[in-house]
């Protein structure tokens, strides 16, 4: 696909583990031709983890997109009224903001985009990161599942062995998502493995 003249936003909440597979995801867009605006939640801009450092993470997006964040819920709202945006990313979606996406709060700027994105009737693609996607949070994502405009980047079990209730997205699938959400079409199959019994056994 050509992406060239469009727009995709790409916001990141605070499942820090899967920063560094995001990244190149962005960076990938970039390359494709797309003008990418990041979006990120309270968590990247505050916490340092054993995964990297909030500047850090700040200053990557910057430099492989060229824009500044997005980062309140007043520097998100016009992203509605404008229409600035073809396709909008959560990478990664946390078990949190999926479980206020789907019960319509909007707390913070990827919740505030995500829900311009829906006035718009544009695509929001999601793509999980959560250790409860099997427990309390799987109302959550069915919801989400059978609400219009949104669609699912494929996901699977990441530790099925240690922790049998968490999802994660394929990420490497994310821009193929995005390829198919433009369509109107949800990329398949959804549920696919994530975790690799080979290395495993």
């Amino acid at each position: 696909m050509n992406w060239n003249g469009k727009t995709v936003g790409f916001a990141l909440t605070g499942s820090h583990c899967t920063f560094g597979e995001v990244m190149p995801v962005v960076r990938k867009f970039v390359e494709a031709g797309a003008k990418v605006i990041p979006i990120v939640s309270n968590t990247l801009m505050t916490t340092d983890t054993r995964f990297g450092d909030s500047e850090d993470w700040q200053r990557q997006l910057r430099e492989i997109t060229g824009n500044e964040l997005i980062s309140s819920i007043v520097e998100a709202e016009p992203l509605g009224p404008t229409k600035l945006l073809d396709v909008l990313v959560i990478a990664p979606c946390t078990g949190n903001s999926t479980s206020k996406l789907a019960n319509a709060l909007t707390d913070n700027a990827v919740l505030m985009a995500a829900k311009a994105q829906m006035r718009n009737q544009r695509p929001l693609v999601i793509a999980i990161s959560t250790n409860d996607g099997l427990g309390l949070n799987s109302f959550n994502i069915a919801k989400l599942l059978v609400t219009k405009n949104i669609y699912f980047v494929p996901f699977g079990q990441d530790a099925p062995n240690q922790k049998p209730n968490s999802l994660v997205a394929r990420m490497e699938l994310i821009v193929d998502t995005c390829e198919a959400a433009l369509q109107g079409k949800q990329l398949q199959p959804m549920v696919v493995e994530k975790f690799n019994y080979m290395a495993h056994s």
